[in-house]
């Protein structure tokens, strides 16, 4: 054999670092992979809650405009069943220097009491 052919023998496979570095780097990509999947599936829950919740804020202001009826100064706070959740909610109506209108002011929490969704509208007297 002659020494080209023997260094070319020894040469044909990959050194153990090699091996390691590549396996290196594709445990890196695939726990970045994970990561991402992991963010997406919480932006969908959040996504879905921020939804149900908007729901619930709207039919609270839209019972509020059809009743007819301007709500009292002051705080209360209510519930709202949405897809299977039940969403804490309070209401707060406050003055407006026009005293012709009010300032409603719907905050939805879900059952841990973590804020999701604010919403304000002026409602006539």
């Amino acid at each position: 054999m002659t020494p080209l052919k023997s260094r070319m023998r020894s040469r044909a496979g990959f050194t153990l670092i090699e091996v390691l570095v590549a396996l290196t780097i594709v445990a890196i990509t695939l726990g970045a992979g994970i990561r991402a999947a992991g963010a997406l599936t919480g932006n969908t829950q959040r996504l879905a809650d921020v939804s149900a919740a908007q729901w619930c804020a709207e039919n609270q202001l839209a019972a509020l405009r059809l009743s007819g009826l301007t709500p009292p100064i002051g705080d209360s706070d209510f519930s709202c069943p949405e897809l299977g959740l039940t969403y804490l909610g309070k209401m707060a109506v406050r003055p407006t220097p026009n005293p012709l209108f009010v300032n409603v002011e719907v905050r939805l929490a879900d059952p841990a009491d973590q804020p999701i969704l604010s919403l304000k509208t002026v409602l006539r007297k």
